[in-house]
Parts: C-alpha cells; structure tokens; sequence
C-alpha cells in the first residue's frame, strides 16, 4: 500500500487501495444494506452492461452503466437512520422495496405516503453516491446518474421528477438491469419478465421490455455459468485500475449511525499509533491502519434498531451483531488489494481469553496485530458518546480497559500504550482545504454530522437555534450539499470534522 495525493479523499492521511476494490467494498456494503446478496451489484452490473450494448450505448455506455450498477447503493448507509425511523427495520423495508412486495409501502401511509417519504430520502442517497462517484474521479456521466438513480422514465421518480428523455440514460438502464436481477431470482424468470412489462413505459422505455425478454435467458445463463474471476474482468474500467485511499469507505461505513462519525477513523488512527509506539514491524502499519478503516464493513448487515438500543439485546439480535466481523472477513475475500487488511478488521471482536467474536479464537491465535486493533476499538468506543450514555472520561476507560486486561481480554502491554497515548493526532498533514467555512461553521457541521437536531447543537455551542440554521445553510452552500449526509461525507474527506 502506498500514499497517495491529488484531492480531497486521496489525502497524504491514509494508504491507498485500487478504485476497483474500493466500489467492491462500497458494492459489498450497499448490498447488505439493502437486504441483498453480497454478488447483486457486480451481477447487475454485468446485466447493465450487456444491456447498454444490447440498447446501442457501445462500450463507453456499458462502461458507465457497470460503474452506476456497482456504486448505485453506495447512498444507502447516509439514510439508513430515516428508514428506521419510518420503518423500524431498515434493511428488511428495503429489500421489500426492491421485490416490490405487496403492501410494502403500507408504513409509510401514516407519514404521507410513499411519494411524500421516499423523496427526501432519496434526495439523502443520490447526494451522498453521487458525491463518492465525484470522489473517485468517476466520469461525468456516471456522477450524473448517480445523483439521479432513482428518477422513472415517467416523471414519478426521485430527486427531481426528471421525465423521459430528461433522465440520464444509463439510469434506465440500471434500473431495468437491477430489476432483472432481483425478480428473477425472487420469484424466477417468467414471473420477473412479467413485473417488468408491468413497469414498462414507467419505470423504463416501453420498449425494452421486450428487448429483456428476448435476452434475459441467455443473460442469466451465461451469467450463471461465468467464475468470479471472470465476472470481474468483464466490468472493471480503466478509472476502476487507479488508486485511491481507503478513508472514503470507513466514512461510508460510519455514515449508517450518526453517532458514528469519525469512529472508523479514531480506530485507524490510535491502532497505528498504538502500532508504533510498541515497536511493531513498520510494513505491518498501512495494513493495521486500513483494517481500523474497515473493520466495521459488517454493520452495515444489522438494522439500526439493533444498534440504537439501550438495552440488552435479544438472544437474535446478539447473533446479528456476531456476525459483523463475518460479514468483513466475507468482504475481504471480494476484494482483491483489501484481502489481507480485512481479514486482520476481522478480529476486531476477539479476545485474547476467547471470549470474543466471531471465531472466539485467543491466545497465540491472535497475532501481535490483532491484539493491538481489538483494544483500540474498544478504547475508542468507551470514549465515544453513544444515544444511551455520553462518552467516558479518560480515567474512567483506562480503568475499564485495565480490568479487562487483568482479567485476559486483553493485551495489558497494548492497554497501556493506548492509555499513554490518549489520542492520536491524524496520520499525515491534514488538508488545508476548509471549503471557505468558518471556525463556527465548522463547530455546527461537527455537531450535526453525529446526529444533533439545530436545537441541540444550540444548546451545545451556547449558540440561538437562528445563529445555528444560518451557519448550517452556510456550510452546505459553500460544501454545495443540502443533506447532512452529503456535507458529513465531504467534510470528513476534507478534515473538517
């Protein structure tokens, strides 16, 4: 892994990863989010391509329709927080959604309707995925759709009620694709052609409908037959072999939770700290750094209900949260230059007496590495302010931590070194960028982006709700966002925050 400069998420700060495997694990972690199999983005990007060509776009449209299939969900974790409000279960609304089961907008009728709800969360997702396509220098065009993903062909989709010739193309065709996708393996091909000819000259031209259906069995079939190796070869773009650095996903990561902002970052940070100053082998660092990054790829598996209690959780629930770092070390195996980086987030629930999770492995099972990331996670989050508890005073960590040490959770060596170190400034120099925001401006973006409303965020700085509102309407004009979601994400790549 190596460094990398040129813009904002490609800072001096973190190391860098191929675009490629960076979609990979923002597709990894979009899918899960939305109730899908970890393969439905890289298949629909497949179907999306073969169907741009099918429809006359050439290579450049299949190009960009396989790089808009892979990062389509990539909004997903900026408005997970809404959907659980509205829905309770933010991963299992969305993948009814997506089926188009019946009734699945019933919830939804005590707030307005689908029309009235789903628009401003849309608004949240397209801001934020057409953000990350910008990011990764991601042509125009596929910025472009990404910020449209959800627009229908009959002016009834989101954001803009774009109709017709107005929508992007390639937003057609992914969502033709992505329908193919899921239909069919929901309920089996004939079925899905059917739910297809019904969105025909609605969601899609009329017109393709038929061209689907004239293709859609050798598509799948040659789908079906194709190894993973391949599958991959068959969709990466040139822009998809540069690097970038791997910050972007931790903050995509941390995007789910509000309360979250910074933490995949704060893990990284002090883990490599941590690192360092016990003498640990200086190749091993990027790879301890990026693993802080990512180890939290699996939350994106378990509703925020889950995480938001106060409670003891469920017998079920428990299990959910298990399998988070499951769900990493399944990440890593999709994601090719990320493998050896996910497999060490993987152990960020292990304990050294084999208390912890998901392999319950400890003692010399647990490398010198994993030992040091474990216990920075867990440091950072005693210190980090949950919706049940504010964050622990510093005395108040070191004394649990060390407990838990004495009792063989963990390394007491490593416990130290964290406790010594208290907090690790940001790897590299920062950027100097800060977007023309104020030093004010910048204190009320801090505090929105983990979640506090304009009235909390004046009750925190000592600021009136009407000084908070103008500062917050500056910042997103000067971030040209309009969702807190977006403005987070940018300025979390800018240093801001």
């Amino acid at each position: 892994m190596e460094n990398v400069d040129g813009n904002e998420n490609s800072s001096s700060e973190g190391a860098a990863v191929r675009v490629y495997d960076a979609v990979r694990a923002l597709a990894f972690i979009g899918d899960l989010s939305m109730g899908q199999p970890t393969d439905h983005s890289l298949r629909t990007a497949w179907l999306a391509a073969q169907l741009a060509r099918t429809a006359g776009d050439g290579e450049a449209g299949a190009a960009t329709a396989a790089e808009v299939s892979l990062l389509r969900w990539s909004g997903c974790t900026a408005n997970a927080s809404e959907f659980a409000d509205l829905l309770g279960d933010d991963i299992a609304s969305r993948a009814a959604m997506l089926a188009a089961r019946p009734d699945w907008e019933k919830p939804l009728d005590s707030h307005g309707g689908v029309k009235t709800v789903i628009g401003p969360l849309a608004q949240i997702h397209c801001e934020v995925s057409g953000e990350v396509a910008r990011m990764l220098r991601f042509t125009a065009d596929s910025e472009a759709a990404l910020r449209h993903i959800f627009e229908a062909w009959d002016g009834t989709g989101f954001p803009e009620r774009l109709a017709g010739a107005s929508v992007p193309r390639t937003v057609l065709v992914v969502s033709l694709a992505g329908d193919l996708e899921i239909f069919s393996r929901v309920y089996g091909l004939p079925r899905a052609l059917a739910l297809i000819a019904e969105r025909a000259g609605r969601r899609y031209p009329a017109e393709w409908s038929a061209l689907v259906a004239s293709e859609a069995q050798h598509w799948l079939g040659a789908l079906e037959r194709m190894e993973p190796a391949r599958l991959d070869e068959t969709i990466i773009t040139p822009q998809m072999g540069e690097t970038t650095s791997i910050e972007l996903i931790a903050d995509v990561i941390d995007l789910k939770l509000p309360w979250m902002t910074g933490y995949s970052r704060s893990v990284a940070r002090m883990a490599s700290a941590c690192h360092a100053q016990l003498g640990g082998a200086k190749e091993k660092g990027p790879y301890l750094y990026a693993a802080g990054l990512i180890h939290g790829i699996g939350r994106a598996a378990v509703p925020n209900a889950i995480w938001n209690s106060p409670g003891r959780l469920t017998a079920a629930a428990w299990e959910q949260v298990r399998l988070v770092p499951y769900w990493t070390s399944r990440a890593g195996k999709q994601t090719g230059t990320l493998a050896s980086a996910a497999e060490l987030a993987s152990c960020a629930y292990e304990r050294l007496d084999g208390s912890g999770y998901f392999r319950g492995a400890g003692g010399s099972a647990l490398s010198f590495d994993a030992r040091v990331l474990s216990a920075a996670v867990a440091y950072v989050a005693l210190g980090s302010p949950r919706p049940w508890r504010p964050a622990l005073a510093p005395a108040e960590v070191a004394q649990r931590l060390r407990l838990e040490a004495a009792e063989g959770r963990f390394d007491a060596e490593v416990v130290e070194a964290l406790i010594e170190l208290k907090d690790a400034p940001p790897r590299g120099a920062r950027s100097r960028h800060k977007a023309g925001l104020s030093a004010r401006e910048i204190d009320v973006l801090r505090s929105i982006s983990r979640g506090a409303s304009n009235k909390e965020a004046a009750r925190e700085l000592d600021l009136s709700p009407s000084t908070v509102r103008t500062h917050v309407e500056s910042a997103f004009r000067k971030l040209e966002c309009s969702t807190r979601a977006a403005a987070t994400l940018k300025a979390s790549a800018l240093g801001l925050i």
